[in-house]
């Protein structure tokens, strides 16, 4: 399935793109000294598997880019599962750090 517009854009132009990793899946980009997960299906599960992806970096600061109305519920989830990262709506105007 192709990506939407606003997955790309949460991306942003970075280097590399679509970052195989272990378990046979995929982080959506790697920039510089961060690691970014864009997560558009705003279900607890999604932000599981996007929390869990991202938690494979260790040495990157971590991105998790969600849409407005479902930051409580990733940072929520972050804190639960005891990740140490930055939530951000998709514009990238507003962010929450746990």
């Amino acid at each position: 399935m192709p990506e939407s517009r606003s997955h790309k854009k949460g991306k942003g132009s970075a280097r590399r793109t679509e970052v195989p990793i272990k378990g046979n899946r995929r982080l959506d980009a790697i920039r510089g000294n961060y690691a970014i997960e864009v997560e558009r299906g705003g279900s607890q599960k999604k932000i599981d598997k996007a929390l869990s992806r991202l938690r494979t970096q260790r040495s990157k600061k971590k991105i998790l880019r969600v849409p407005q109305k479902d930051m409580n519920l990733a940072v929520s989830r972050a804190r639960t599962k005891n990740v140490n990262i930055t939530v951000t709506n998709l514009s990238k105007t507003k962010r929450k750090k746990t």
